[in-house]
């Protein structure tokens, strides 16, 4: 899993949703979380706190989506090895083939449970340090 110390950035326009993501990761052992309401917001964060090792953004939000953000990441250099994990209510095939191909590293369903949530946290972590 990833280590302790990793600053992760969860990005999602319900405060609710973010607590309870905050709340999974801190029982996970997670404590050097940062919030942002909204991808225009997550990359204004991503570019003033340069150490983020992994982020979990949600799928639909106003001013910018997860996928575009995730797209934003993609695109430049400073953050495309990101990890990066859409939580989302979408499940439709099209909309997941277009979030792999755009390079996201896993994706949540919500609702979501802490088990799924350190599950899909895992194989990213996994998929990321294979030898």
């Amino acid at each position: 899993m990833f280590d302790s110390s990793i600053k992760i950035l969860v990005v999602d326009d319900m405060m609710t949703m973010r607590k309870l993501v905050k709340k999974s990761l801190m029982q996970m052992g997670y404590s050097n979380i940062e919030e942002a309401a909204d991808g225009q917001l997550g990359w204004v964060k991503l570019q003033e706190t340069a150490d983020v090792g992994l982020v979990v953004s949600d799928w639909n939000m106003p001013n910018c989506s997860g996928l575009e953000l995730l797209k934003r990441v993609r695109s430049d250099n400073r953050f495309k090895e990101l990890p990066f994990v859409l939580l989302t209510a979408e499940s439709e095939v099209a909309q997941v083939r277009e979030a792999m191909a755009a390079g996201v590293d896993n994706y949540v369903l919500k609702p979501f449970t802490f088990e799924s949530l350190k599950e899909k946290l895992e194989q990213v972590y996994k998929k990321r340090h294979a030898a």
